[in-house]
């Protein structure tokens, strides 16, 4: 008898737990209080999305929140404030875009089952980033675009091993790259454009392996671009523009696997244009403009070279215009303008179909579509 009423009390037990679990009709009182603190620092008047926070159930009608169906834990707060096609309450004004001040309020880290965090593109919210937010394990989206963020990036931002999106663009966040971010070991799309951030790229950044982009372009980065980048074998897209990096680009980029866009244009990058980024290597689009490259173009250009734009200028890039560009698989746009080039330019295409700005403030080219070469 002893088993048979230990699996009585078990099944009781479970018929009791589970429903508990069917009879979740409404968010916890726990995340509604957090919702609303979170609200009660923010400002938005223009489209009026909190007034639809009323009532206790936050999982129900509340703009931008969405809540697990089963535990009816608060898994996500969405606000975007420039979306043509979002659903803001004010229909008449979809389209148009968002404004909102105010700060962040640490009672976001009280949802602990956030899985996505998007507050992005409404120019005014300010503050800094909470340091309590690396908290957040389930946290797999953290979306702070086009506000005005100040402050570092938190130094544990590595303990979101979870996360696959980092997006801080378009604010005022100043200070280094944590040496933690290299630890992410889930993260896909990193975009830390148009900031202040200063300090190093982190040496062992090519331990990001999950990494498909990473935009770190205008911020005031300084020192070598890290060679373990190459090791990065997802990465497509590597803008580290209009920064004051310096150094050699490393050789070992040509050899990228599916690396399609580099650009690398505006900062102080001295020595030779790797071979490798010219010969095929996969590249569409190569920018190493307004730097300080110098010698001569490589001539390795053949079938498997497909650009869709090569820019080069404002270089000190000598000698003559590599006769092998004639023989690459696709050239679009092409500037080699502002270098100290020399000689004919080369006919038929890509040649062919370039207007005089491409060849302009050269030392002495000639040939269409410039002057005839005496």
């Amino acid at each position: 008898m002893a088993p048979a009423g230990t699996a009585i009390v078990s099944l009781i037990f479970f018929l009791v737990s589970l429903s508990a679990i069917t009879n979740v009709k409404s968010c916890t009182v726990g995340d509604r209080n957090a919702l609303l603190a979170f609200r009660s620092s923010l400002v938005e008047s223009q489209f009026g999305i909190f007034k639809t926070w009323r009532g206790t159930d936050c999982c129900k009608s509340w703009y931008g929140v969405h809540c697990d169906p089963t535990t009816k834990r608060v898994t996500e707060i969405s606000l975007r404030g420039e979306s043509p096609e979002s659903s803001v309450p004010t229909l008449e004004k979809m389209g148009r875009s968002g404004y909102m001040t105010g700060v962040i309020s640490p009672a976001i880290c009280k949802l602990d089952r956030l899985s996505t965090i998007i507050i992005a593109d409404w120019k005014a919210i300010s503050g800094k980033i909470p340091t309590c937010i690396t908290t957040l394990s389930f946290l797999r989206v953290l979306d702070l675009v086009g506000n005005q963020f100040s402050g570092p990036i938190p130094y544990n931002i590595g303990r979101l091993h979870r996360l696959t999106v980092l997006n801080f663009a378009d604010n005022q966040i100043n200070g280094v790259i944590p040496s933690s971010i290299v630890q992410m070991s889930s993260l896909m799309h990193l975009d830390l454009r148009s900031n202040k951030i200063t300090g190093e790229i982190p040496t062992e950044f090519g331990n990001l392996k999950m990494l498909s982009r990473a935009l770190l372009s205008r911020n005031l980065l300084s020192g070598s671009i890290p060679s373990s980048i190459s090791k990065i074998y997802r990465l497509a897209d590597l803008d580290l523009s209009v920064n004051q990096l310096s150094g050699t680009i490393p050789e070992s980029f040509g050899r990228m696997p599916v690396l399609s866009t580099l650009n690398l244009d505006m900062n102080k990058i001295s020595g030779q244009i790797p071979t490798t980024l010219l010969s095929g290597s996969g590249l569409s689009i190569l920018n190493l403009s307004r730097n300080a490259l110098e010698g001569k173009i490589p001539d390795v250009f053949g079938e498997r070279s497909y650009f869709t734009a090569l820019d080069l200028s404002y270089n000190n890039l000598k000698g003559p215009i590599p006769k092998s560009l004639s023989s690459a698989s696709y050239v679009g746009h092409l500037d080699l303008s502002h270098n100290h080039l020399c000689g004919p330019i080369p006919t038929g295409s890509p040649f062919n179909h370039l207007e005089a700005s491409s060849f302009m403030n050269n030392d002495c080219l000639c040939g269409s579509p410039l002057k005839r070469c005496t």
